[in-house]
């Protein structure tokens, strides 16, 4: 991976993780979510909408419509998923959970589905990878008494994980059809349409994942976590045009490191000396596989 690929990934997941960050503290994580996208979009459109008319209005191929739709959708069930995720569970189970299963069906999309070979430095990278973010979160105490209130959270968090795989996989794809601008323009559109439908059907749905929570919202908290997350995954996508789903996806895991601390230390969701010591020793892991990675790249 290049310097400027790896650059643009770390960032985005410094801006995925204050997004995340703002959408568990929010009253209500779904409705934040609809209004971040929308705003994004009514910056993102007409952006896109001059950028392509200025660039001698180039074809786009009907592949890349497909792609783009199919990922806005995709990303509306994510929302859908973290959202409830978010409104059952803490903040340092949820994350950990949701980026840390993606990587695992990324490595296995980018290898078995689209041919992406990688060497065996790389391999040793995402195993440290997953190892640290196991470590940090140990998903296996959700199987114990203790941890039962978590178990709601963690089917949704997992879904969400599931979401993450397949949109990064379709992006991959989709972004080396035509410019990522052009391609994020189309999927953020249907992305943002999608969450507004959500949000018409939430008052005639009673109950589960989709009945909002009686907590205050803050259209400010929105707004600006929207631009942030289209900053994120501009971002990203300019990184998937440039090196392999199966490090690119990895790496934005890093994420998990800060969502994860924040939890722990500002949202006070875990304590103690050997709590502190283990999610230490999987951060340290985690940081020599995004190095590995980035090395062997």
């Amino acid at each position: 991976m290049d310097s400027l690929a790896l650059a643009c990934v770390l960032v985005s997941a410094v801006l995925h993780a204050s997004w995340n960050i703002l959408l568990k503290t929010a009253g209500d994580p779904l409705r934040t979510a609809t209004f971040g996208m929308l705003t994004a979009s009514a910056v993102l459109l007409p952006a896109a909408s001059v950028g392509w008319w200025l660039a001698g209005q180039p074809a786009i191929p009907l592949q890349g419509w497909v792609l783009g739709v199919i990922s806005g959708l995709v990303e509306v069930a994510y929302f859908v998923f973290l959202a409830a995720a978010y409104r059952r569970g803490d903040l340092s189970v949820v994350s950990p959970l949701a980026r840390g299963s993606a990587p695992l069906l990324m490595v296995a999309v980018g290898v078995g589905l689209l041919g992406e070979r990688l060497a065996p430095p790389s391999f040793a990278g995402v195993g440290i990878l997953l190892a640290g973010l196991l470590t940090i979160q140990r998903p296996w105490r959700l199987l114990r008494g203790s941890h039962a209130a978590h178990r709601g959270a963690a089917g949704f968090a997992l879904l969400t994980g599931l979401m993450i795989a397949t949109y990064t996989s379709i992006d991959r794809v989709g972004s080396q059809l035509m410019a990522p601008w052009l391609y994020v323009a189309i999927l953020w559109g249907v992305g943002a349409g999608g969450l507004a439908v959500v949000g018409w059907l939430r008052p005639r749905i009673a109950g589960g994942m989709f009945a909002p929570p009686p907590m205050p919202f803050s259209v400010g908290k929105a707004v600006v976590g929207g631009l942030m997350t289209l900053g994120a995954y501009l971002l990203v996508l300019f990184a998937l045009s440039r090196a392999e789903v199966s490090l690119v996806g990895p790496l934005r895991e890093s994420s998990v490191l800060l969502t994860s601390a924040w939890g722990i230390l500002r949202l006070r969701e875990a304590a103690g000396r050997r709590e502190i010591a283990i999610r230490l020793v999987g951060s340290l892991m985690v940081l020599t596989g995004v190095l590995t990675l980035a090395i062997a790249g």
